[in-house]
């Protein structure tokens, strides 16, 4: 066991050494994340307000509590920065408050706001539901001024009014979504969909072109000199196996954590999560043993894992959610390992699904691993016998 554990850390210690791995395995997969999210994320057409000026003050206070009752996105900036925000597209209305508004709503009186919309088309919704949740806050203080003008005290108008609203059931309009693809994407973060996608398509893809590190090590006779120690061929082939693994399940992790931390990325059961990224770890390091023992060209055997692992991930979900697939796509999906995989973390992160939910992704992925392995051991052992 000492002897496929050293195997298996020096292969993790070599991936992690080479400097080209720190870009495109650490940082460009977060990025790609990032960029999703924020553009295609299921909250990314929240509304976005940015409130500026009258800090404290009442008017501030109660237009920010009811934007937020109203489901609206809302930040505070200065004046300048408020108006940086709307050019730059990050929010969509801003609302300027001067000293003139908050004095003049504290006394009752109408206060004029200025307000200023991004250039986005979206902009002009956002302002109509800003409008609204003026209204509302308009409404109540001109309810507050006729009960307080009729010689009722403030402290008591202020808690009639609240036992009004409570005693009174307003008037609601529910949205009944027929759309089953539209449901199954519900209750999923900004980013969620987007790091599952994007953790199957790289560790499968890293995977796929580490195998030319396993030619290089055929090349350079590095296998037949563990061999040639007191290390037997199964031992080679299980360290072999298990410094695949090992690199898949690095980069793995990372992207988990590293999503969770930056993101806020709902993995679901945490344990769960883990376990369905070991058995995909497992198939994408069979693949690459498979791939890295049946080529004898390193460059060839790192196109062809872009290529495959391209291939693979696309019709499994991971570029475009196998929801929107046609029935027979659908079908041909099930062929690939990213598309258990992806239907596993969409049991975990949607439905909080158990283990007993995930029971068949799993064995289909661990029999996917299995044969792989089989087929790559095979080949490795037959391939240190062929000339490179």
């Amino acid at each position: 066991m000492r002897s496929i554990l050293g195997i298996a850390v020096v292969e993790v210690r070599l991936f992690l050494r080479d400097r080209s791995n720190i870009f495109f395995v650490f940082i460009f997969p977060l990025l790609l994340i990032l960029l999703l999210g924020s553009q295609f994320g299921a909250n990314s057409g929240q509304a976005r307000v940015v409130l500026s000026g009258g800090s404290g003050t009442e008017l501030s206070k109660v237009l920010s509590e009811q934007l937020k009752e109203d489901g609206v996105q809302v930040s505070s900036a200065g004046a300048g920065a408020a108006r940086d925000q709307l050019s730059r597209g990050r929010a969509d209305v801003g609302i300027f408050i001067s000293d003139d508004d908050s004095a003049a709503f504290a006394a009752g009186q109408p206060a004029d706001l200025e307000v200023l919309t991004a250039s986005q088309s979206a902009a002009q919704a956002v302002l109509q539901e800003v409008r609204a949740s003026v209204q509302a806050v308009s409404t109540d203080r001109r309810q507050q001024s006729l009960l307080e003008s009729a010689g009722v005290g403030a402290t008591e108008a202020a808690t009639a009014l609240k036992q009004a609203k409570e005693s009174v059931q307003q008037p609601q309009v529910v949205l009944v979504d027929t759309n089953d693809v539209t449901q199954v994407f519900q209750g999923l973060g900004r980013f969620d969909l987007g790091a599952a996608q994007q953790l199957l398509l790289f560790v499968f893809l890293s995977s796929l072109t580490g195998a030319a590190t396993l030619i290089k090590a055929r090349r350079l006779g590095v296998i037949a000199r563990v061999m040639a120690g007191p290390v037997s061929s199964w031992q080679a082939l299980a360290g072999q196996a298990l410094g695949r693994f090992g690199i898949a399940a690095v980069q793995g992790g990372y992207i988990m954590l590293g999503t969770a931390l930056l993101f806020g990325v709902d993995w679901g059961n945490p344990l769960l999560a883990g376990l369905v990224l070991a058995f995909f770890c497992a198939v994408s390091a069979a693949a690459a043993m498979v791939i890295g023992s049946l080529m004898d060209n390193d460059a060839a055997a790192s196109g062809v894992g872009v290529g495959l692992g391209l291939v693979l991930a696309g019709l499994g979900g991971s570029m475009v959610p196998p929801e929107f697939f046609s029935e027979t796509l659908q079908a041909v999906s099930r062929v690939t390992p990213h598309r258990w995989a992806y239907d596993a973390f969409a049991s975990i992160q949607r439905h909080d699904g158990t283990l007993a939910d995930i029971l068949p992704q799993l064995g289909v992925l661990a029999a996917m691993a299995l044969a792989l392995l089989a087929l790559g051991s095979f080949l490795l052992q037959r391939s240190l016998s062929r000339a490179l």
